[in-house]
């Protein structure tokens, strides 16, 4: 007996690992990507001795890679070394305050005691974001909040414990404000709203429990960079006989009534029992499956921020870690920018991420690779020849200022990558990253479901669908996929 067939639209982790579930359902499944390679976002490249990831950075939640290995009786470890980082993030103040954020809680909340704020009050503070975390990521991660049966399943009673506790409708900031005063750790818990591309002073408190995740149970890098992570799952479905086909673009859908019966290329169709678009939604609709009604709504939401970033080759040994943050004056000013102006800030907070630092060969002896970003406005058309130049000037200024050096005189390769860029070479719309803001108390039950209520062998999993973006999400994008197939 044949095997049905599935086909998976993008060859991002999303639909990487919707291909792998699928595999171990035993469908025979081919993944059609329009690049010459796996990734998506979650790209890399080489130039004068040094790689660099491109985008994601952190890595949280290793047990969703594992699951992945582990329906075919493998080992993560067997494909892809991964080590626990000490520290998950150095932060520095505008006033020369430096706060080292140590994956050991103890140790973190030991550190913080200095910053203002009482050690028990962050402890409480911690243990309630586990506690929501806890109590309510089976209904919003990992489970479709799109069906009336995750309400009254056991995701959804449990989740009931923790719905006097979710905070919808105080702002991050705001929750964080009165729990910290004018400390900096308002600053610090803010921040994590840009995890999914969102604006602290708007976003739901109910997403300060990303904390959790860093906080409470820490932060890996792989040993050979977060590209590594893409390479183990892509040989992994090689080996269980997922095909990969590149440089293959989706242009769109054959249907049939109420189901797809295959994608259509530039040159042929391939039938199809079963699709899964890794694609970003608001693309799908305007490109693949053509749907103006949709597509205008998709069009009318507030999308999330985007980012640009310098790939700098530097000829320095520093005493940065892994993950660095350059605190603004105004942080505030930087949302007002990335969400109603659309221009970047007169000052910005800067993030420096060096995977040298736990891989060696990513850079020559002696040196470093710099991945410097600043949140970006989703790409409406600015001048970004003229915007890049213009942050360039203020986060090497920033640069200078804060860690006491000559930044120009240690670059020795540089490499840009704007919004407009990222909307080019991915596929995200405006090149917003995460899709959708979660600007809104009801944001996650406006993200695109996970299905296709028109057809019933269409599935979505990605950055732009429930639950969101970044890596762990995607990973769940396609469990909740799975969920739904026999």
């Amino acid at each position: 007996m044949s095997k049905k067939a599935a086909i998976i639209i993008g060859a991002g982790i999303g639909g990487i690992a919707a291909a792998l579930r699928l595999a171990a359902k035993g469908y025979d499944v081919s993944v059609l990507e329009k690049n010459s390679e796996a990734g998506g976002k979650m790209a890399q490249f080489t130039q004068k001795g040094y790689r660099f990831d491109m985008g994601p950075s952190l890595f949280t939640l290793p047990h969703l890679v594992e699951e992945l290995f582990a329906l075919f009786g493998k080992r993560m470890e067997d494909y892809l070394g991964v080590v626990e980082l000490p520290m998950t993030c150095n932060y520095f103040f505008p006033d020369g305050k430096i706060i080292k954020a140590w994956s050991n809680r103890d140790k973190f909340l030991d550190e913080v005691q200095n910053s203002g704020v009482s050690r028990q009050v962050v402890e409480e503070y911690l243990e309630k974001q586990s506690f929501l975390y806890t109590h309510t990521a089976d209904f919003f991660l990992f489970n479709s909040i799109h069906k009336p049966s995750t309400f009254v399943g056991d995701a959804g009673k449990k989740s009931l414990k923790a719905l006097h506790k979710l905070d919808v409708f105080t702002s991050m900031h705001q929750r964080n404000k009165r729990t910290f005063g004018e400390s900096y750790l308002v600053r610090l818990f803010d921040r994590y709203a840009t995890y999914n591309g969102s604006d602290p002073y708007r976003a739901p408190a109910t997403l300060n429990m990303i904390a959790h995740l860093e906080h409470n149970t820490g932060a890996w890098f792989p040993k050979n960079g977060m590209y590594g992570i893409l390479n183990a799952l892509k040989k992994l479905a090689e080996e269980e006989g997922v095909r990969f086909l590149f440089n293959t673009e989706v242009i769109g859908l054959v249907t049939s009534g109420r189901e797809v019966t295959g994608v259509r290329t530039g040159d042929c169709i391939y039938p199809a029992s079963l699709v899964v678009n890794n694609t970003d939604i608001t693309l799908f609709y305007r490109d693949i499956l053509p749907n103006n009604n949709k597509l205008r709504k998709l069009m009318k939401r507030e999308r999330s921020s985007s980012a640009l970033i310098f790939y700098w080759g530097m000829k320095v040994k520093s005493e940065l870690d892994v993950h660095n943050i350059l605190f603004s004056n105004d942080y505030e000013a930087e949302f007002i920018g990335l969400f109603k102006t659309k221009l970047f800030a007169d000052d910005l907070t800067v993030y420096i991420f060096i995977s040298n630092k736990v891989v060696p060969d990513d850079a020559p002896n002696g040196c470093e690779n710099w991945f410097v970003m600043v949140n970006a406005p989703e790409n409406v058309g600015q001048d970004w020849q003229e915007e890049a130049t213009r942050a360039r000037e203020l986060i090497i200024s920033k640069i200078n200022t804060v860690l006491n050096m000559d930044v120009e005189k240690v670059i020795e390769f540089e490499q840009i990558l704007t919004p407009e860029d990222i909307e080019e070479r991915t596929g995200s719309v405006h090149g917003s990253l995460y899709g959708h803001s979660s600007n809104s108390p009801l944001a996650a039950f406006l993200r695109h479901p996970n299905f296709s209520r028109r057809y019933k062998n269409l599935y979505f999993t990605g950055g732009s669908v429930h639950p969101g973006g970044g890596i762990p999400l995607c990973l769940a994008s396609a469990k909740i996929v799975d969920g739904m197939i026999d």
